[in-house]
């Protein structure tokens, strides 16, 4: 059967359909304070941007994103991820009408990888842009591989290419063959807290004194301070705009 995009919430969905979404993803990132107070009120006010690709009536891909104001410019750019959800919870409140659409994620079921199908739900959000009349459209991206280089600065890795000049980081040229551009760097996309025994039970390492650490996943390092009980991991993203 062709593959089939439709609205996520268009009807019940089993539970065991939707079960792969959380698979692959490091812990920690379900632990950002900030994504929480947010997340819940942005799924039901634009629950009709979330998009699944259905084969044969089986969920193979899905992804979601938010409408916020942005004026183009660079200098305007939301600060990442979590400045996304808290900007377009801010349009909603105020009565702006929103220019942008900012897809936040888009995964496909591990099974199905490498068979297009990213490229597929990336052109179905895309489309959510061009039925509200919205002239652009952007994504905070996280690069598959930046977690082999966590030590690498962000704006380092987004210049990196290939012997043919393509992105060198899988992800990201995806979204350059659908035309999309880098526009910016996002260093401080979201920023994750936690307590020492919260970072070991995340990550499953053992952090015995203070410092930096390399952590499973991470695209960055996870600064531990042992003084204050704290753990500090500050995710970076790079923005593309499609045309």
């Amino acid at each position: 059967m062709a593959i089939v995009a439709q609205p996520l919430h268009a009807r019940p969905r089993p539970a065991d359909q939707l079960a792969w979404l959380t698979a692959g993803w490091p812990e920690f990132v379900f632990h950002d304070q900030e994504t929480s107070r947010h997340l819940g009120r942005v799924r039901e006010l634009f629950a009709e941007l979330e998009v699944v690709l259905l084969d044969d009536d089986e969920i193979v891909a899905a992804g979601w994103a938010v409408p916020l104001c942005w004026s183009g410019e660079v200098d305007d750019l939301p600060a990442g991820y979590n400045d996304s959800l808290a900007r377009a919870l801010a349009a909603y409140d105020t009565g702006r009408r929103p220019d942008t659409l900012a897809i936040l994620a888009a995964a496909v079921r591990p099974d199905r990888q490498g068979q297009g199908l990213a490229g597929e739900l990336l052109g179905a959000l895309r489309e959510l842009a061009g039925r509200a009349g919205w002239p652009r459209v952007i994504c905070p991206v996280r690069p598959t591989l930046k977690s082999r280089y966590p030590l690498t600065p962000i704006d380092r890795y987004a210049g990196w290419t290939r012997t043919d000049g393509t992105p060198f980081d899988p992800w990201i040229r995806t979204h350059c063959r659908l035309g999309a551009r880098i526009v910016a760097t996002a260093p401080r996309s979201q920023v994750i807290t936690g307590t020492v025994a919260q970072w070991q039970s995340w990550t499953g390492m053992a952090f015995p004194d203070s410092g930096s650490f390399v952590i499973p996943d991470g695209l960055s390092v996870l600064h531990i301070d042992h003084a204050t009980d704290h753990g500090v991991y500050v995710e970076p993203n790079v923005w593309l705009q499609h045309r």
